[in-house]
């Protein structure tokens, strides 16, 4: 399964802030089964290591494991050899090719060029060059454009990193919150034991009725449910954590509780969400990663336009061949008659020719036969060169060049669009984690003061039960409220963590607690 690459603000509004924030307690029971809201990248594990589980290890064991960013990074790899290519594209292309043929029957020998009745075997060799002079700079537009798409696929890399950077702090923070509430639940059980014993022992003194002990009964068990729920939660999220580090178990995960500052103590925020979002700009990849992909749309528009100019190729090129058709004369030593011709007497007065009778001369020739012209010496004697310029000069295609241009181009305002699109989901997200960090130290704030009143109402509350003055319904809601209030300021507590977090990521300070 994928992990998620969008926006954090976005990423938490798909996992929900309740999820994070809910308390243990109060979540149904059916979100406990629910898998995890942000699964593993990959289905290979890798062995839990040993000792608990810093924030930054957690980042760093994710980063190592994690199979989205191990694609991105082939992603990359393969853009880079596509890079590699249309550099070597400048150097001359150089091919050898060697053949060789039987033709039966009538056929024209392919180096003698004469018709032959016989079968013939034939070779040919060639070795052929060619480097490309000019065409339309659509090589080194077509390098520029690679080079931009290599670079942004590095910060398409650096986004990654992010994305699984702030999915697992989220995960982090949300397993420290449910075991701070799996205490918070311990430490009401533990009270509500005390409650118990103490309303028995004035039960058997006669000071209360019979009511008011099983009323502290049911919020014994009520509590011990709580912890209960809140165990479940917290294992839910230490499975949620260890997927996204993509451990092979949960088993024997464990992480380091940070101390965490106390919203109080923190400076109030001010909204300031321009300044922060001029900070991000020059800092989150994704907007640098898509300011390269127009530069590259951009350098597309200039590759398609060389396909208007003319194309100048120069190539070379050597070849020889053989034929076993192919025939030498070779002197045999000796004379072989020709023919025989007659004599004739010329009259030196008359001037009168007169055949002489049984008289003839003989012709003769030195001898020789014709043998099979060697292999070695036919590739010697057959070879030969070429050069040639080539010069292609587009007239009309179709419209094609033209086409492709305009495609380009619309390619170029697609690319802007998303550009403008990233900086507008960049700027509302940082606008809204500014609002809810407010919104939580506020929060917070108030949640603090509801829980310092009900904890006095409460004590009142438990002085008038434990003399009979007040019910167990009445006591157990005043103790409920105060459990809800402290379960509020704790939710809140993280909250306002977690959003002061997405903000110091903006900024660029990291993510460390």
């Amino acid at each position: 399964m994928k992990t998620p690459r969008t926006p954090f603000a976005h990423q938490l509004a798909a996992v929900g802030v309740g999820a994070l924030l809910l308390s243990a307690a109060a979540q149904p029971a059916a979100a406990q089964n629910t898998p995890p809201a942000q699964p593993p990248a990959g289905t290979l594990a890798a062995a839990a290591p040993s000792g608990p589980y810093s924030l930054q290890r957690a980042i760093d064991v994710a980063w190592q494991n994690n199979l989205t960013i191990r694609q991105q990074q082939l992603t990359t790899e393969n853009t880079d050899a596509i890079l590699r290519q249309s550099r070597n594209a400048l150097l001359p292309t150089a091919n050898a090719s060697a053949t060789q043929n039987w033709n039966y029957g009538t056929s024209v020998d392919p180096l003698t060029y004469q018709f032959q009745d016989q079968t013939i075997r034939t070779n040919n060799f060639s070795l052929n060059s060619q480097v490309t002079l000019f065409a339309g700079f659509q090589l080194r537009n077509t390098i520029k454009r690679n080079q931009l798409d290599y670079q942004a696929g590095l910060s398409d890399i650096e986004k990654s990193r992010n994305d699984i950077a702030l999915n697992v702090a989220s995960s982090f923070l949300q397993l420290v919150l449910a075991q701070e509430l799996v205490r918070a639940n311990e430490a009401r059980v533990n009270t509500s034991q005390q409650q118990v014993s103490r309303t028995q022992k004035l039960l058997k003194a006669g000071s209360v009725a019979e009511s008011n002990l099983l009323d502290s009964q049911a919020q014994l068990a009520s509590d011990e449910l709580n912890v209960i729920t809140a165990q479940n939660q917290v294992a839910f999220y230490k499975l949620q954590l260890a997927q996204l580090l993509n451990l092979s178990s949960p088993t024997g995960f464990e992480i380091e509780v940070p101390t965490l500052p106390d919203p109080d103590d923190v400076v109030q925020l001010t909204a300031n969400p321009d300044g922060t979002y001029q900070t991000a700009v020059g800092l989150m990849p994704e907007i640098k990663a898509a300011d390269l992909r127009v530069q590259s749309s951009l350098r597309s528009v200039e590759v398609a336009r060389g396909a208007y100019y003319p194309r100048l190729t120069f190539g070379g090129g050597i070849f020889s061949g053989y034929s076993s058709s192919r025939t030498t004369p070779v002197l045999t030593g000796e004379l072989e008659e020709v023919g025989q011709f007659p004599l004739f007497m010329e009259d030196p007065i008359t001037k009168v020719r007169t055949l002489v009778p049984n008289t003839y001369a003989i012709a003769l020739q030195p001898g020789f036969r014709s043998l099979p012209d060697g292999f070695f010496n036919q590739i010697k004697t057959n070879y030969g060169k070429q050069l040639q310029f080539n010069l292609s000069i587009p007239i009309l295609n179709g419209f094609q060049v033209r086409t492709n241009v305009q495609r380009s181009e619309i390619g170029v305002k697609q690319s802007e669009l998303r550009a403008e699109q990233t900086r507008l989901q960049l700027r509302q997200d940082i606008q809204q984690a500014y609002s809810d960090a407010i919104a939580a130290q506020r929060k917070y704030g108030a949640a603090k003061r509801q829980t310092e009143a009900l904890s006095t109402a409460y004590r009142n509350a438990e002085i008038r039960f434990n003399n009979g003055l007040l019910n167990g319904t009445d006591f157990n809601i005043a103790k409920n409220n105060l459990y809800g209030a402290e379960s509020s300021m704790i939710q809140a507590k993280y909250e306002f963590i977690f959003r002061r977090k997405v903000l110091d990521f903006y900024e660029g300070r990291g993510l460390g607690l």
